[in-house]
């Protein structure tokens, strides 16, 4: 399976201190976003601790006898704990925590798994589907039909979060298969993305440009140009080639 990929995170136009991170595997074997919360010193910290954790976990298992689901839910188990120590090792940063979603290609079946409200979606043609479901109280409230969509793009409590790495209640993470075939490009993004663009508008620029790093830069600058509110990042990978044996 052949991927090309890229990588882009910005500030944005208020925030004074970029609390996402993002990771991608020179061999792009995996890509994680991460959104990071609880103050800036706290919400980089917790950002990158989760990153670098991921990062290392599956680097030194990725050969282990672990199934793909239980490599990934592992990975984001260790960062979960790498947080909590952290949080008790340094006070001052025991309200942080953060998102992640993670996609890694190995064996046939690529797998994603998340946490919070940083989101993976698949362009498919012409059609953009988000992959992942967002971890906060307005998507559940959605989900049971307590609120309509329009009320939840605007809702006050969008952005708290019902799940995220840093808590000691948390257990297991949302892990699932992914199903690609040749011509999509999935996308990885913090939510100063979403915030700001609509799925459509997310949509018309990834079909609108091919190449991943010019359509990483336009949605950012998209994104910007909408109000630019919070950190913004964005990962872009484009399967080229699949080959599978039938």
């Amino acid at each position: 399976m052949k991927r090309l990929f890229t990588g882009m995170t910005d500030t944005g136009l208020i925030r004074s201190v970029n609390q996402d991170a993002y990771y991608i595997e020179p061999d792009g074997r995996f890509f994680v976003v991460a959104d990071g919360m609880g103050g800036h010193a706290g919400g980089q910290e917790a950002s990158r601790l989760a990153t670098q954790t991921i990062q290392e976990y599956l680097t030194t298992q990725w050969d282990s006898p672990l199934s793909s689901q239980d490599l990934l839910e592992k990975a984001l188990l260790e960062a979960n704990q790498a947080i909590l120590t952290d949080q008790r090792q340094n006070p001052e940063r025991s309200d942080m925590g953060t998102t992640a979603v993670v996609i890694i290609f190995r064996d046939e079946q690529p797998m994603c798994a998340h946490i919070g409200d940083s989101r993976l979606y698949r362009l498919r043609g012409a059609k953009l589907d988000q992959i992942t479901e967002d971890h906060t109280w307005v998507a559940r409230a959605l989900r049971l039909g307590e609120i309509t969509a329009d009320q939840a793009r605007s809702h006050p409590l969008r952005h708290v979060l019902a799940q995220c790495l840093g808590r000691d209640d948390l257990r297991q993470v949302d892990v699932q298969s992914l199903q690609v075939q040749p011509g999509d490009r999935l996308l990885l993004c913090s939510d100063g993305l979403t915030e700001e663009l609509s799925d459509q508008l997310i949509a018309n620029q990834l079909k609108s440009i091919r190449a991943c790093e010019k359509a990483a830069t336009a949605l950012i600058n998209a994104a910007k140009d909408h109000g630019g509110r919070d950190n913004i990042t964005v990962v872009i990978v484009a399967i080229d080639v699949l080959t599978r044996s039938e």
